[in-house]
């Protein structure tokens, strides 16, 4: 009988013990996945978007196009599982002449974002704007001068 409560002692607590650890076990592993793969896709959109931005620049870099005015629009989500998401870019200038575009998508309501830098030509620049992922008119703008500077910027 002696052992029969013993063993209660000990057993019981560990069961309730592992009613609670489980799940909260099991909850932050799920979170953790959850948040890299949102993290993920964001860092593919954001490659894809550079990657945009890039091919752009490069069609219009070339001198048989004097001038030009061109509207892309964005072939990305305007949704990532649910959430809408925000893009920055801003350029900063390297020593070897050429000039680096760094753009960050972030999430609205979630702490998380993803960066993608670009390498473009010493003729850019970028105009400050803002993307927004669920704007219906959401694009790309680039405008070829005739003094072969080229400005980018997020359009609405």
């Amino acid at each position: 009988m002696a052992h029969v409560t013993i063993e209660y002692i000990i057993l019981v607590p560990l069961l309730i013990l592992q009613i609670f650890l489980l799940p909260f076990a099991a909850s932050v592993i799920m979170n953790s996945w959850v948040d890299s793969r949102r993290t993920l896709v964001l860092q593919e959109t954001a490659s894809h978007l550079g990657s945009t931005i890039q091919q752009i620049y490069l069609s219009l870099n070339y001198t048989a196009i004097p001038v030009a005015n061109v509207t892309n629009k964005l072939d990305v989500p305007p949704f990532i599982e649910g959430y809408a998401y925000t893009g920055i870019a801003t350029v900063t200038e390297p020593a070897s002449g050429s000039k680096v575009l760094e753009l960050t998508l972030m999430f609205k309501d979630v702490k998380l974002s993803a960066t993608a830098t670009v390498t473009l030509g010493e003729n850019v620049e970028w105009r400050d704007s803002t993307f927004m992922s669920n704007s219906t008119n959401a694009c790309l703008q680039a405008v070829k001068y005739s003094n072969e500077t080229i400005q980018l910027s997020f359009g609405s």
